[in-house]
């Protein structure tokens, strides 16, 4: 296993590690407000994103038939692929201390959350799931509407809340986003292959 705050590393590794560690209370300690305290706990919950979830499932079953149930079948694969590589392979691989259980920052560092997960902090599984589900969204969807590209949006937010909140560093969000959207890729690639481009008829909202 790999200790990635470890002293023996290089100091290329050191620089950007202490570099990680600025940005990090930039975000925890000054870049924050009453309102978003309040705003960014809820928005890494997978709860509050149902409404959305189900938008998904009757947009492209309602569009789509058969291949909107192929759609939705090979997004469940994309988000349980992509959690699966993040929080069974490289955690176990490479281990970080949390923010939120490290020495260094116990004075200062402000957790917003109930708990904080004892497992590694690289990568974030959250920034992992959601990045990976964000290209394939939009790299599947892209066509039907301009505005498929706010789900990039959706998976900054959600990333950026992990920091803000006190759970992962920055460079676990980045390295958590790095490798979903490679498999968000992968996998839209595998979808087009098996099913071609999902195309609305002409009485849908093709022009939204």
């Amino acid at each position: 296993m790999i200790l990635l705050d470890s002293d023996s590393h290089s100091g290329f590794i050191q620089n950007i590690l202490q570099a990680d560690h600025w940005l990090f209370n930039k975000v925890n300690q000054d870049w924050t407000s009453p309102i978003t305290d309040l705003i960014f706990p809820f928005l890494r919950e997978a709860e509050f994103w149902v409404p959305f979830y189900l938008f998904l499932l009757v947009f492209v079953t309602l569009n789509f038939g058969k291949k909107g149930w192929r759609w939705v079948f090979l997004l469940i694969i994309t988000a349980a692929l992509s959690d699966q590589v993040s929080s069974d392979l490289i955690k176990r691989l490479i281990f970080r201390l949390r923010p939120c259980h490290s020495p260094e920052l116990a004075d200062n560092i402000r957790i917003l959350v109930g708990y904080c997960p004892v497992s590694s902090s690289f990568t974030s599984s959250h920034a992992c799931n959601h990045f990976a589900v964000a290209w394939f969204i939009f790299l599947t969807l892209r066509h039907t509407s301009r505005w498929w590209w706010l789900v990039f949006a959706w998976a900054f937010l959600i990333s950026y809340a992990q920091v803000y909140v006190g759970v992962h560093y920055p460079v676990d969000v980045l390295g958590g986003a790095l490798v979903g959207s490679l498999i968000g890729w992968l996998l839209a690639r595998l979808f087009r292959r098996l099913s071609g481009t999902l195309n609305l008829q002409p009485y849908n909202l093709q022009h939204v």
